[in-house]
């Protein structure tokens, strides 16, 4: 018979298969060929590289900069 452990296991372990799926669904995405940010090109190493890149790697900075900041 299942307890409430076995049912809380369960749970987690769906929810890291569906976080692994739309991680997996996300990187088949083709790279960018201009930055988002700065509509820079994206060079062809950084581009097969990285999967579904989207920066340059100076915005990227910004960028990862910017969320550890107002992250706390």
């Amino acid at each position: 018979m299942a307890d409430s452990m076995d049912f809380t296991q369960e749970r987690t372990e769906e929810m890291r298969q569906r976080n692994v799926d739309n991680v997996l669904k996300r990187q088949k995405l083709p790279s960018r060929s201009f930055c988002v940010d700065c509509e820079m090109p994206i060079p062809e190493l950084r581009r097969r590289t990285l999967i579904s890149v989207e920066r340059c790697v100076h915005c990227q900075q910004i960028t990862e900069t910017q969320s550890k900041h107002f992250r706390g």
